[in-house]
């Protein structure tokens, strides 16, 4: 019960916020908590919907398993040596801050129209994220622990695989945590200026149309999925600590 009453004290606050919110400046500028549940259930109940989600989570699946996977490996490498971590952590810095709507052009140009390029913008946006807190991950390591890998002379893959992943496996999954959101960002920011199908696509059509309520309801249902996966994913990290996983 403990663990239950903050998020639904946060949770009834949003909402009575929200609430005031739309009584303060009227239904053209921001719907209110029941109509935007209530057109969400329409949505739900249509064929067209649920092709969007699918467009959506087809590109976002792509995106995270392939900005996880580049993430943590080039991080892996940066965090085992000293000189190229040094070297190439204020590029990425410097590539993350730049925003990636600028790159926008290129990553037409070079992945055209269609899912490749909505895959190429959530790799953008989460990659480097995850391949910083990877990369400090390890710089924080214990040093008995490469010691041990030094007095058994383990290979440089052995020692990644036995020692290194285990060792940071709870940063990796706040890494993971992180590049989630910003990679499902990026993907619905390729949807608005790459595609013709996905959510992002449905609520840039909405804009233009006008349609308060259904922007609102694309924006509950992102945000529910996006709150719902950060939650599990804090849970598996919480339990990877607790149950004394990481040595």
């Amino acid at each position: 019960m403990k663990n239950v009453l903050p998020p639904l004290v946060v949770a009834l606050a949003l909402l009575a916020c929200w609430q005031i919110l739309h009584s303060a400046t009227g239904f053209f500028a921001i719907s209110s908590p029941a109509a935007t549940a209530q057109r969400m259930a329409t949505l739900m109940g249509t064929p067209r919907f649920w092709l969007d989600v699918q467009e959506t989570g087809l590109a976002f699946l792509a995106a995270i398993i392939i900005a996880v996977i580049a993430g943590v490996a080039l991080g892996v490498v940066l965090g085992l040596s000293r000189g190229l971590g040094e070297t190439f952590e204020p590029i990425l810095v410097t590539f993350y801050s730049l925003p990636k709507v600028t790159l926008y052009p290129l990553v037409l140009l070079v992945f055209g129209l269609g899912m490749s390029a909505k895959v190429a913008f959530g790799v953008m946006h989460g990659l480097v994220p995850i391949t910083l807190m990877t990369r400090n991950a390890i710089s924080q390591v214990k040093p008995v622990y490469w010691r041990t890998a030094h007095a058994l002379r383990m290979s440089y893959a052995s020692t990644v695989r036995h020692v290194v992943l285990p060792a940071i496996l709870p940063e990796l999954i706040a890494g993971v945590r992180i590049g989630f959101a910003l990679s499902l960002l990026g993907v619905l920011i390729g949807e608005m200026f790459a595609s013709k199908r996905g959510l992002g696509y449905a609520a840039v059509n909405a804009m233009n149309l006008g349609d308060i309520d259904t922007i609102m309801a694309i924006g509950l249902f992102l945000a529910a999925f996006a709150v719902t996966c950060n939650a599990l994913l804090l849970m598996l990290e919480q339990w990877v600590r607790h149950r004394g996983l990481v040595r």
